[in-house]
């Protein structure tokens, strides 16, 4: 217990004192890449599959004070969404959102949201170049990354997605958003984490090379995505999947909210799932496996109704 006390402490102050001690370490088979989008440089995560063209493209996008890390967790092997997507067929890229990683600098401030769909899709854009994508992009994101998305996804009129897999994201904050405890602070570490065990040991200390400063534009618009989302969601159209961790905090997700989200969602397919055992930052936690599977799962669907739709 003493060691986990005092690595308690790293992820905050690490994040307090800007950049991490030392980089990300990686999974066997991830590497680093850089993106340019609309003009911004974008540092990224990738892993392929070995020997063959990926059956589509996951596009991981973490929430706020994480980092493209966030999705390829050192503290087990079985954590990381990269590897298993890898194995599983299909690209897996995990991006540094605005105003984090290479784009810190030029961005120190971050993006609003309507910019960060912009860049996201650029970004998208560059690597279709680039890469093979397969079937094309499934959108897997977490907390404020699942505003992110959401926002893509309704700016998204030319080229479709697969699908939307959103964690840690809903539409009414289980506090009054002026009373959200700021990100990184004390009072915020039972909001983003939870008990102790529903993560691997030294998860915290190895979530120092994960955890980053949160720009201002993201601590500026968290009180209006209960006022922005209803517009955002009915320009939605692809198939969309909510998950909500069993000791959520941030979010109230239940039976009411639950249905008030879905009905926002008018010209999508809606799902809404609870997940046991798990908190609120829920790929870094014993049920990260579980939980990435059931995305994978929800992504398999996407592609059957894509191709039975493809066929009539």
């Amino acid at each position: 217990m003493t060691v986990i006390k005092s690595s308690l402490r790293t992820p905050a102050e690490t994040a307090a004192g800007a950049k991490p001690s030392r980089p990300h370490p990686l999974s066997p088979g991830v590497r680093r890449i850089a993106l340019s989008a609309a003009g911004i440089t974008l540092s990224c995560l990738l892993s392929e599959p070995e020997h063959t063209t990926p059956r589509a493209t996951v596009i991981a996008v973490h929430g706020s004070g994480m980092s493209a890390g966030y999705f390829d967790g050192q503290a087990h092997p079985d954590l990381s969404l990269l590897t298993l997507g890898a194995r599983l067929g299909f690209t897996v890229l995990s991006l540094d959102r605005p105003g984090y990683g290479h784009s810190a600098t030029q961005l120190p401030d971050g993006q609003p949201l309507a910019e960060q769909s912009v860049t996201l899709h650029a970004a998208l854009a560059e690597f279709a170049h680039r890469h093979e994508v397969g079937a094309g992009f499934f959108l897997l994101a977490h907390s404020f990354g699942g505003k992110v998305v959401l926002t893509a996804a309704a700016d998204d009129v030319d080229a479709p997605l697969i699908g939307l897999d959103v964690s840690g994201c809903g539409h009414r904050y289980a506090v009054e958003p002026d009373r959200l405890p700021e990100p990184h602070s004390r009072a915020a570490w039972g909001f983003s984490w939870g008990a102790f065990g529903l993560y691997p040991p030294n998860t915290f200390l190895s979530s120092r090379s994960v955890v980053a400063p949160t720009p201002s534009w993201e601590r500026r618009e968290v009180p209006t995505w209960p006022d922005v989302l209803p517009d955002v969601a009915r320009r939605i159209r692809a198939p969309v999947r909510f998950t909500f961790a069993e000791h959520e905090r941030w979010w109230r997700h239940d039976q009411q909210a639950v249905a008030e989200l879905s009905g926002m969602l008018t010209g999508s397919r809606v799902r809404v799932d609870r997940h046991p055992d798990a908190g609120h930052n829920i790929s870094l936690g014993w049920a990260a496996r579980s939980y990435h599977l059931r995305a994978f799962g929800f992504l398999e669907e996407c592609l059957a109704r894509r191709g039975m739709t493809d066929s009539r």
